[in-house]
């Protein structure tokens, strides 16, 4: 089969986050899909099932070197990349995905691959801060008191949690023990931190990935948290708006420095939302 890497959401190559795509030319197990996401070793990778529509979109499988997951957002704009650019010989402006989650469509505007996840779902409120001040390894006065943690998902779920520094953001560490406690007795979920303040004047938001796979790895850019983020922030009004547009910065702690735009905006009892990003081609192979 053919296999591609993209590095997505970076600025340049080498940044953002790395993608394997692979595109067999044979029937292949699940098992197989999985042993080769293993070998691979990147946080996700993806597998076009064909080279022609199916419904109007793309059969799509991702996994993580240990699970296939139903939907994640740096691998969906990878693979779109690969299928619009291979695929659709850069003729297309819009890609869609058949995801487990459902279709994902992908438009294509210059540079920017932008996606519009499904909205988002507002879960449990976690009232204890200690809880996650523990597990972050920080004080519940690095919290950010006005805005509640809290699980989000639009296919993923995250929690999110509110920081009020880029020292705070800086200085979390994953306490293993204790996020492996809450997965067993509250929910497997990422862990995403944010803050306001950040590292270049030109973004809006800082943020921090950490997956809840083991390991526990950080993760240098998450589209899906990030859209369960932008649903968080329209929900609780943290721009002080229901029509929002920002920056996020992410991975500059790992470098892998990643820039996300995000476009959320509240229509009547339903949040859209639309992450993007830019997809650098990095290599392209045969996978024997």
């Amino acid at each position: 089969m053919d296999f591609y890497i993209v590095d997505v959401f970076a600025e340049e190559k080498y940044q953002g986050n790395q993608l394997a795509v692979l595109i067999p030319a044979r029937a292949i197990s699940t098992e197989e899909m999985q042993q080769i996401a293993r070998e691979i070793n990147f946080n996700e990778s993806t597998f076009i099932l064909s080279g022609k529509q199916d419904n109007g979109g793309y059969d799509v499988r991702i996994f993580t070197p240990d699970v296939e997951v139903p939907f994640a957002g740096h691998p969906t704009l990878g693979t779109a990349f690969i299928i619009q650019k291979f695929l659709e010989n850069n003729e297309s402006k819009q890609i869609t995905l058949n995801l487990k989650v459902g279709q994902i469509p992908v438009i294509i505007e210059g540079e920017q691959l932008i996606m519009k996840q499904n909205p988002p779902e507002l879960g449990t409120i976690i009232p204890d801060q200690k809880i996650f001040a523990e597990m972050l390894q920080i004080s519940t006065e690095d919290m950010d008191s006005r805005f509640p943690i809290q699980i989000v998902s639009t296919g993923l779920p995250a929690v999110i949690v509110p920081l009020q520094s880029l020292e705070a953001v800086n200085r979390c560490m994953i306490h293993h023990d204790r996020y492996q406690n809450f997965i067993d007795t509250v929910i497997k979920a990422n862990i995403l931190i944010f803050s306001p303040e950040t590292k270049r004047k030109e973004n809006d938001l800082s943020v921090r990935v950490f997956l809840d796979d083991p390991g526990f790895s950080e993760d240098p850019a998450t589209g899906s948290a990030n859209g369960n983020l932008a649903g968080y922030l329209i929900v609780h009004n943290f721009f002080d708006s229901k029509n929002i547009a920002y920056r996020v910065e992410q991975g500059f702690q790992m470098g892998r420095p990643s820039i996300l735009t995000i476009q959320a905006e509240q229509h009547q009892n339903s949040i859209k939302i639309l992450v993007g990003g830019k997809v650098f081609l990095i290599a392209k192979g045969e996978w024997y």
